[in-house]
């Protein structure tokens, strides 16, 4: 027995980008569970770097659903969105008397799924 969902997820993900998950969390909170359209609209107006990555991501998984599977991307919607922490980049900074202190650069992993209206 074959087990088909009536709406496919469409998965998308970004890994390693140069931001800390808390910033990108603040932006994911306020585009979860809306539609494809106002996810693009939110995310255009509002005045944070982390918005720039998350729309790359939304518009690459709307043209995942939309080649694959044939999908409308006017009846998509963001059904799971989240932001884990990546691995830290470890630079050093020159400091006085040569010493060096060190720096870290957090990444983060970005998931976005996509799933269709049922109506």
């Amino acid at each position: 027995m074959i087990n088909k969902s009536p709406s496919p997820e469409i998965r998308a993900w970004a890994k390693h980008i140069c931001m800390s998950a808390h910033k990108a969390r603040r932006v994911i909170n306020q585009i979860r569970g809306r539609s494809y359209g106002q996810a693009l609209m939110i995310l255009e107006l509002m005045p944070y770097g982390a918005c720039y990555p998350i729309l790359q991501l939304i518009s690459s998984a709307a043209a995942n659903a939309n080649h694959n599977m044939g999908l409308n991307k006017a009846n998509l919607f963001v059904s799971r969105a989240e932001v884990n922490e990546g691995a830290l980049l470890k630079r050093f900074k020159p400091r006085a008397r040569g010493r060096g202190y060190q720096i870290q650069k957090p990444t983060c992993h970005i998931t976005i799924v996509l799933e269709e209206i049922s109506r």
